[in-house]
């Protein structure tokens, strides 16, 4: 990689692994890097590839994209959040080197959206080939690429679902050939459908199929499946489609994706999932790390919508712009729906930027149409006055896109689109459930953050009388401290349940990361966690709104020390008795409190009182029918003394791929282990082994703990990494990365 700002760069060339951002930002942005980047790559054609199709596949590239093969250029790309794939196939050498030489462009361009300048912006979009990407050698009869194609429902593999029941579920595969070749070819198509044990419960067949050279074509398959198991965010169920196309007994290629049969439908003002009603507790994501943007790996996306899942969501919004297969995968398995939108916030161009716009719309149906967890297709610029014949055109693209299943649309505009998403920011709620009660269905698509931020919550105005602004908003970091982060999570409570006391298909929070803007010098901080992925205490208000048949919860949202105010010690519990002790003694066993802004929550805080600070070890006890579930303890800390490490695995090992990257925790302690919420010791990081930091390894605690991002080799093997810091006890950890 080599970032310049002038034609084709010189010798000054840096080795990388992909996903890679061009520039490594800092932890607090001031103005990000924009400019133009290089990337190169320098290989040998195999000699099987000859007389082969080798289609060279980009995830996503940041965010205009040339690409040159051996000083051929191939193909321009515009939008930086889709995929795009060309055919290198004639200009390849077979005879030396070929180089692959490929420029971003990620500066302001009014005309590729999000279009609005980058210092205007509520997120960055940085810098890179941020994504996958790959080589794949294909026969010269193949499925196509669906994006490639350009066909409106048309291209590589399509799925749906018809006649969905317990007992019965048609899963019907349009499939898109095409002939590469100069002769005319006779294929067969073999289609299976096989259960997470690998068996196979459905299959199908259709031979005799010809295709004349440079043509395509589609054939449809319907497998019938008897007693299926359904994809429901509660039971992600998944089967894998296998699709072989051979010609005689000659496999020519052999594709399989991951399915999951489900049926979405919008009936009687409420959003239904194979028949059955689920409210939406939702949240938005923006997908950005600390220093490398936008660059996750795979496991990382993974690590986020694990997270996403345990905070207690069924639903996530893919603010504001496609995001990456990776975490669409992962919100498959997982059983996380998902929004997803296309690329825009707060600005429309001209006829090009529309232009742009409705390929977004197309391209993301077409990359995203066979994933179980796509609940909705948000093909609506955020908050942005958008044209009705915008409006309209991309309703049609839905339905061009998908004939045979319709699908389900939203947009923050109350016209054309099936479902409206307000933010409670864009008006008083209680007016807009008794206008669209009954008409259109409504889903609060952002609430808690700008309505608090900017004072006109229309909630308890006189409650927060006393608080200065800062105090007030749920933009709280958390070095921002306890009372602080407290009101953060009293400001989602309150919000939350004010959004529950109408009929809605439900709402999410404004927001689960705290992230880096384009248009501000700061960190947007109303995440519930931050953007190491630490957990607030409103985390924990969110993750006790789930069912105690995921798991029950208790957690005590203080730091139980002399600035903690002992007269309202909440917890956070989804079960039905809390029982709070202090040092040792019993202060009380109750049920949760019911009052103006828990009412209609369907687990309330539990509120206890005392009359004075006395430190030592708080422990609350979560009970269902009388029995201890669940244990919670907070502890007034001692001195610091001690550094204690830990790493956030989140479902995925570290994975020796040069671009796997993990968050390592440094707690400060006391003499006995309890955390100093109130350091900001600075800690120093060293690695030996197969990894290596990104960013300062002198790090300051932010309400004590210091994180670092650390990054795989391509090694596998042992990575060994150290802290230490004035007056503390050190400790080194072992995390092994795995091939």
């Amino acid at each position: 990689m080599n970032p310049g700002n002038a034609g084709i760069p010189g010798s000054s060339w840096e080795t990388v692994n992909l996903p890679h951002t061009a520039n490594l930002e800092p932890l607090v942005i001031k103005s990000q890097w924009v400019g133009l980047s290089w990337y190169r790559k320098t290989f040998t054609a195999k000699k099987e590839w000859r007389n082969k199709q080798v289609m060279l596949h980009f995830e996503g590239a940041m965010q205009t994209a040339t690409v040159y093969l051996n000083g051929k250029e191939l193909l321009t790309h515009t939008g930086g959040y889709l995929p795009f794939t060309i055919n290198i196939s004639s200009s390849l050498l077979f005879d030396g080197n070929n180089e692959l030489l490929v420029k971003l462009d990620n500066q302001d361009n009014p005309a590729v959206p999000p279009g609005k300048p980058l210092k205007e912006l509520d997120f960055c979009y940085y810098s890179g080939i941020y994504r996958n990407v790959w080589l794949e050698i294909k026969n010269d009869l193949f499925i196509t690429d669906p994006v490639m194609e350009a066909i409106p429902a048309g291209g590589g593999l399509h799925v749906w679902y018809t006649d969905i029941s317990e007992k019965n579920a048609t899963v019907q595969v349009a499939t898109h050939i095409r002939n590469a070749g100069n002769k005319t070819s006779e294929y067969e198509l073999q289609w299976q459908l096989l259960d997470k044990q690998g068996r196979i419960v459905a299959n199908a067949s259709s031979k005799g199929l010809k295709l004349a050279p440079g043509t395509a074509s589609q054939t449809t398959a319907r497998l019938n499946v008897k007693a299926p198991q359904l994809w429901h965010p509660e039971t992600p169920n998944l089967y894998t489609l296998k699709v072989q196309v051979k010609k005689g007994t000659v496999l020519q290629e052999e594709k399989k994706i991951r399915i999951g049969i489900r049926q979405f439908e919008l009936r009687d003002g409420k959003f239904h999932v194979n028949g059955k009603p689920v409210l939406f507790r939702g949240t938005n994501r923006h997908q950005e790390y600390p220093y490398i943007g936008n660059a996750l790996s795979d496991n990382a996306q993974y690590r986020d919508a694990v997270k996403i899942k345990e905070a207690g969501f069924n639903i996530v919004r893919l603010s504001h712009y496609p995001q990456a297969d990776a975490f669409m995968d992962a919100c498959d398995e997982l059983g996380l729906l998902t929004i997803a939108a296309i690329p825009g916030w707060q600005f429309i161009g001209n006829d090009t930027f529309m232009a742009h716009a409705y390929k977004d719309a197309q391209e993301l149906m077409r990359r995203d149409r066979n994933h179980a967890s796509v609940a909705i297709w948000e093909l609506s610029l955020n908050e942005t006055a958008m044209p009705d014949t915008f409006m309209e055109r991309m309703v049609a693209i839905a339905k061009e896109e998908s004939p045979a299943s319709p699908v389900i649309t939203g947009g923050w505009i109350d016209r054309y689109y099936d479902i409206f998403f307000p933010a409670r920011q864009h008006g008083k709620f209680p007016d807009y459930w008794k206008k669209y009660t009954g008409k259109m269905p409504l889903f609060t698509a952002e609430y808690g953050d700008w309505e608090y931020y900017a004072q006109d919550a229309g909630l308890n105005q006189a409650g927060y009388s006393g608080l200065k602004g800062n105090e007030r908003s749920s933009r709280q970091l958390r070095g921002d401290g306890e009372k602080r982060l407290q009101q953060q999570a009293l400001n989602y409570q309150e919000a939350h349940n004010d959004n529950l006391q109408q009929p809605h298909l439900g709402d999410a929070n404004w927001l689960m990361f705290d992230y880096n803007r384009g248009y501000s010098p700061d960190i947007e901080s109303s995440g519930i966690m931050d953007l190491f992925r630490l957990p607030k205490f409103s985390y924990y208000f969110y993750k006790s709104q789930t069912g105690t048949g995921i798991q029950p919860m208790v957690s005590i949202a203080t730091w139980w020390n002399e600035l903690s105010n002992p007269s309202a010690i909440k917890i956070y519990s989804n079960c039905e008795e809390v029982a709070l002790y202090l040092n040792g003694k019993l202060l009380e066993k109750k049920k949760a409190d019911r009052d103006r802004i828990s009412g209609n929550l369907k687990y309330p805080p539990f509120i206890f009182s005392l009359d004075t600070f006395i430190p030592g070890e708080l422990k609350a006890i979560g009970y269902i029918g009388n029995k201890e579930v669940t244990v919670d303890k907070v502890t007034t800390a001692g001195k610091p003394a001690a550094i204690q490490l830990r790493w956030d695995r989140s479902g995925r090992d570290l994975k020796a791929d040069g671009a796997d990257k993990v968050f390592v925790y440094a707690t400060i302690v006391d003499s006995k282990g309890h955390p100093c919420y109130a350091s900001n010791a600075t800690v120093t990081y060293s690695v030996t082994g197969n990894g290596q930091l990104i960013g300062n390894p002198a790090v300051q605690a932010e309400a004590g703990i210091a994180t670092v991002l650390l990054q795989s080799s391509t090694k596998p093997g042992n990575i060994n990494i150290t802290a230490t810091g004035k007056g503390l006890t050190s400790q080194t950890i072992t995390i092994r990365s795995q091939p």
